[in-house]
């Protein structure tokens, strides 16, 4: 009977011509989606890797694409960086004219972004549609089966609403975001390295040079390594002191006791020192958190079980970041966290910086009427970005620093409808009619094409760096956290409380790297007996004698004897000529 008072209808409707409205209706309104895309091609997407005619392209896929999810609301988080607010602000609403689907795109800390993720893992709610959040998790991601991987979804289930001009060969942080399975489980959205930061305009300077090489016996320049930075940092805050009637300081840094203390260790400080193994885009089978692997499975972060948080060289570098933050930063620098010291190098105080994210590029070249001091009157950097300086411990082969890969990704536990609107927002902001002027906004690169395009060879001069940077060889020696990390959120956490009781006094440096290498091996002890991670969960080595172990080649290291060698530097100029040559460093250092 349905059936047949459909048949009635479907007769009414084609005979009255009502179809006929209706498709007229649908035509005119993806014409309405078309002729806003084109105003935002022309008036906001520009410029960009694609031709209009191709950016004209990709945009009417997506308008079809969107078109069953017309009036929808869904909901997306990340952390808080220029980037992100581009797209909160910007790419929402255009995204919203273009398709008819509105975004609420929240910006909250990253620690706040790992407890709603977290927390959406845990009770299988639906928090947000979507999150970028950083690769860092890659480990945690693969292990648990709650993140649908991206290589399956878009072959399957999201094939429908998967941008057939995505091209994700030509995301340079593609790496970081795969599995040891050889899955993709996020789709990186902003990218950023911490890099050594500087003032070349001091380090030019005659008399600082020369005063500095008669006291130190080398060329003032990029250290090459910690000694020479110490040196450095001694030097400006000590011999020089003062610049036109201001008083400076040879280093910058934070230490008050809040997550991001901890995201300052686990963003690769210890590698920096030298304390995992050799590997890239992490050290096997120790990485930069300490933590020995074998095959995928976790085995340990104590010396006594073969792993390295507590070992000589996380010592060492430990000591260093509180000698250095007490000695050589401005006052005040100890109780900054992360966010608060960030804007502080642009009152043009300080001579360098040994670990500085480049994500907060677009804050150092804004001009000297926004209060930025570190660029001159026609908003030329007076500084420069370089590779940062690595300890005693580390050895050619091993990674250099860390770098963010911020990324798109999606929960099993989200409706597959709203999973796959998300999906589109999220292919949107790295869609290649957007992400070339996306980079040109926040600085955060995370294609190819695009740090190749023309315009940034022409904005090159006024980034003190970070083009040369990106297009050199050099950018694969910084890399996030691997997959040794089996649950991020867990782990993390441990970090900032024992480092922070190290900073302010409550233990020494030797009890606090004891307590945390001691807090994660029980932490993978725990997932080991629950068994929710499969065969790639952690397995723990029986504990043994040190010595077994910093005896045997590799990670853990035992410890050095001179842990301050002569300083090196390598000039800037020679160094960005290595860059455009495709080497990582000058032939003579």
């Amino acid at each position: 009977m349905k059936q047949f008072k459909f048949s009635i209808w479907h007769r009414y409707v084609m005979s009255t011509g009502i179809a006929a409205l209706l498709l007229a209706f649908a035509a005119a309104s993806a014409s309405a989606d078309m002729a806003a895309a084109e105003k935002w091609i022309d008036n906001e997407f520009q410029p960009s890797t694609l031709s209009r005619e191709e950016q004209v392209k990709e945009m009417e896929w997506l308008i079809k694409a969107a078109e069953p999810f017309k009036g929808m609301d869904i909901k997306v988080v990340s952390e808080t960086i220029p980037t992100h607010s581009y797209e909160s602000e910007t790419l929402t609403k255009a995204f919203e004219e273009i398709t008819g689907i509105k975004v609420t795109h929240d910006l909250i800390q990253e620690g706040d972004v790992i407890e709603k993720l977290q927390t959406q893992l845990q009770s299988g709610q639906n928090v947000y549609d979507a999150y970028i959040n950083d690769s860092d998790l890659i480990g945690t991601h693969f292990r648990y089966g709650a993140v649908q991987n991206l290589t399956d979804w878009m072959a399957g289930e999201g094939k429908d609403v998967t941008l057939p001009s995505l091209d994700v060969d030509d995301f340079i942080g593609k790496e970081f975001t795969t599995g040891p399975d050889g899955k993709l489980y996020q789709l990186p959205d902003q990218q950023f390295a911490n890099l050594y930061w500087f003032r070349y305009d001091w380090f030019q300077r005659d008399d600082f040079k020369a005063a500095f090489k008669k006291k130190y016996g080398y060329e003032l320049g990029v250290p090459v390594n910690w000694s020479a930075y110490e040196d450095i940092a001694e030097f400006f805050s000590n011999d020089v002191r003062e610049i036109d009637g201001q008083a400076i300081f040879g280093h910058m840094d934070y230490g008050k006791k809040a997550p991001d203390l901890g995201w300052r260790f686990t963003d690769a400080w210890l590698s920096m020192a030298g304390a995992g193994d050799k590997g890239l885009p992490n050290g096997k089978p120790v990485d930069e958190w300490g933590i020995r692997v074998e095959g995928c499975r976790p085995v340990g972060s104590s010396v006594s079980r073969g792993g390295a948080a507590n070992g000589p060289a996380a010592k060492y570098a430990l000591r260093k970041y509180m000698q250095w933050l007490r000695s050589y930063a401005p006052p005040g620098a100890l109780g900054m966290d992360f966010y608060q010291s960030l804007p502080s190098l642009a009152k043009g105080n300080v001579a360098q910086q040994i670990f500085w994210y480049t994500a907060f590029t677009a804050s150092m070249v804004a001009p000297k009427s926004d209060g930025n001091n570190t660029v001159d009157d026609d908003g030329n950097p007076l500084w420069r970005m370089a590779p940062s300086p690595h300890g005693p411990y580390w050895e050619e082969g091993q990674k250099l620093g860390y770098q963010d890969a911020g990324s798109w990704t999606l929960l099993k536990s989200t409706p597959v409808e709203r999973r796959k609107a998300a999906w589109l927002y999220a292919q949107f902001t790295v869609s290649k009619t957007v992400s070339l002027k996306k980079s040109h906004v926040g600085l955060t690169i995370i294609r190819d094409s695009d740090i190749n395009h023309q315009s940034f060879t022409d904005r090159a001069s006024k980034l003190g760096g970070l083009v040369e940077f990106y297009r050199s060889p050099a950018r694969v020696a910084w890399t996030p956290s691997g997959t040794n990390v089996p649950d991020y959120p867990k782990l993390a956490q441990l970090w900032w409380q024992n480092i922070g009781e190290a900073v302010s006094g409550e233990v020494t440096v030797d009890k606090a790297m004891d307590n945390l290498a001691r807090e994660q091996d029980r932490v993978m002890a725990r997932l080991e007996r629950s068994g929710v991670q499969g065969d790639c969960g952690p397995k723990l080595n029986k504990p043994m004698d040190e010595s077994h172990w910093l005896n045997q080649p590799g990670s853990p290291k035992a410890k050095l004897d001179n842990e301050k060698p002569q300083g090196k530097t390598v000039a800037y100029d020679s160094l960005l000529q290595a860059w455009k040559a495709g080497k990582v460093m000058p032939d003579k250092q």
